[in-house]
């Protein structure tokens, strides 16, 4: 089994935090997923894990309302954020999401990457671009999934990876981009 499937393998719950003061001590490199609300980062989440109902998620935009960290054997985190965009959420709710979310990816000494997940049907929507460009001066590896992808044609899918890539290359030329589904599979095991 390759390393990086092992690391994925060992991987378990460790704490959901709503609030700044409950974030487990920066102790391991933690990898963050973000993407707009219901764009399936809880889904990468199981599909890299190989597992069906670690991460939750739902049909509603906007049910993840903490920051989730899951443990990989004491190797590292993974870590799920709460979505951005059009949750049907009040205001406040928003604004502490916000602070949270921000918080954590401005101040945190052990994020060690971020993987911005985008509908492959419509990337780079404004709330993305906004999120690539508020992590810019943070540094960091960056991975872009182009998830859903799945539910384009392969000419379409293909297109969309060029098309994402050659976007990211002037802004963020560290940047990788996969094609990506939590469904059929497509582009799992480059991501792990």
């Amino acid at each position: 089994m390759p390393e990086s499937s092992s690391a994925f393998s060992r991987v378990e719950f460790l704490v959901s935090a709503g609030a700044s003061g409950g974030l487990p001590p920066p102790d391991a490199p933690e990898l963050a997923f973000a993407g707009r609300s219901n764009v399936g980062k809880s889904s990468a989440i199981n599909a890299l894990t190989r597992r069906r109902r670690l991460a939750f998620f739902s049909k509603t935009p906007g049910r993840t309302q903490t920051i989730n960290f899951f443990d990989l054997g004491g190797r590292g985190r993974l870590v799920d954020l709460p979505g951005y965009g059009y949750a049907r959420v009040p205001q406040a709710v928003r604004a502490q999401w916000d602070q949270l979310v921000g918080g954590y990816l401005e101040t945190r000494d052990s994020l060690a990457g971020v993987v911005v997940l985008m509908d492959a049907r419509r990337p780079f929507t404004p709330h993305d671009e906004h999120l690539l460009q508020w992590l810019r001066p943070a540094g960091g590896r960056l991975l872009v999934l182009l998830a859903k992808c799945d539910k384009l044609s392969r000419s379409e899918r293909e297109a969309a990876l060029r098309s994402a890539s050659a976007r990211l290359v002037s802004t963020d030329p560290g940047a990788q981009v996969l094609l990506f589904s939590s469904h059929s599979g497509e582009g799992v095991e480059a991501a792990r």
